[in-house]
């Protein structure tokens, strides 16, 4: 009980703070972005693929869960980057950190930790294109899209204290729509974190069957925890026994879907993005661990 307490306390402020900066960070990149120029980029781009790539590398130097990764999915939104590139990003952000790249070597070898970035980043760019090509952009919330769009022309003449008042309306009118999606999400995150006991997750990922992989994934999801604290217990699970394939599905699926970041982006998408957006990443984690089950 004093642990889901302590997990649903510590996230739900921590996310709670990420939120308000972020916003507040991303309102004013909304306003300086030069939204012609990177979509001139993106269209004038030499190599297909190029700028899905660059989104899912800015995931992997963006230290953020997957529920603390969304506000800057919408601010990337409403800056105008498409809605395949920013999905690349969402992918990335959460599955290849600085923890897969620090950690992973130390406890899992420098083969593993390759593989599992390449394929990672793979995931996440595929992912990418393939949203981007069934256009989904009527799926995605409109009215938190429209925040903070004003003439800039007229906005030239504001003075720098009323930029910093408008920027913090702006960000807080966001953080205000999305955070109790945040309190729910995190309190049945806490609620599973608290009272699913290890040892039945071991019961069933110790099975060498082929349908163990979708099993750790799909059992992955409810489990919300951030890389750093998951880590150690992938690398228990893999001491006693357990495939590396199954166990990094698990903590794949664990880090990068979960229930608190399906309620907050059902409030920026429509449940047919959503569903498309968990579907993709969900075959993507399974394929990441049949191949580190057959290598193994």
């Amino acid at each position: 009980m004093q642990e889901a307490i302590n997990f649903f306390v510590y996230d739900t402020i921590k996310i709670g703070v990420l939120l308000i900066l972020i916003n507040f960070v991303m309102a004013m990149t909304r306003y300086y972005f030069p939204t012609d120029k990177v979509r001139d980029l993106l269209t004038k781009r030499r190599w297909y693929g190029f700028d899905y790539l660059l989104a899912a590398l800015l995931g992997v130097v963006t230290p953020f869960c997957s529920c603390s990764s969304i506000p800057l999915f919408i601010g990337f939104l409403s800056a105008g980057i498409p809605l395949g590139v920013t999905f690349a990003f969402l992918i990335a952000s959460p599955l290849v950190n600085e923890s897969s790249l620090i950690l992973f070597p130390a406890l899992f070898g420098l083969k593993t930790t390759i593989i599992y970035n390449v394929v990672g980043i793979a995931v996440a760019v595929v992912g990418g294109i393939v949203i981007e090509k069934l256009h989904l952009e009527k799926y995605v919330n409109q009215e938190l899209l429209k925040f903070g769009r004003i003439n800039k022309t007229e906005s030239e003449k504001i003075n720098f204290n009323k930029l910093l008042l408008f920027w913090w309306k702006e960000g807080w009118n966001i953080t205000k729509t999305i955070f109790p999606y945040v309190i729910l999400g995190v309190g049945i995150g806490a609620m599973i974190h608290g009272f699913v006991p290890q040892t039945l997750i071991e019961k069933y990922l110790g099975i060498k069957a082929w349908y163990v992989v979708p099993m750790a994934t799909l059992l992955g999801v409810p489990l919300y925890a951030n890389s750093v604290t998951i880590i150690p217990i992938i690398e228990s699970l893999v001491g006693k026994g357990i495939p590396l394939g199954t166990a990094l599905a698990f903590m794949t699926a664990t880090v990068t879907l979960s229930i608190p970041e399906a309620l907050i982006l059902k409030r920026a998408m429509k449940w047919q993005l959503l569903a498309i957006f968990f579907g993709i990443t969900t075959l993507g984690i399974m394929l990441i661990g049949y191949i580190f089950n057959f290598l193994g």
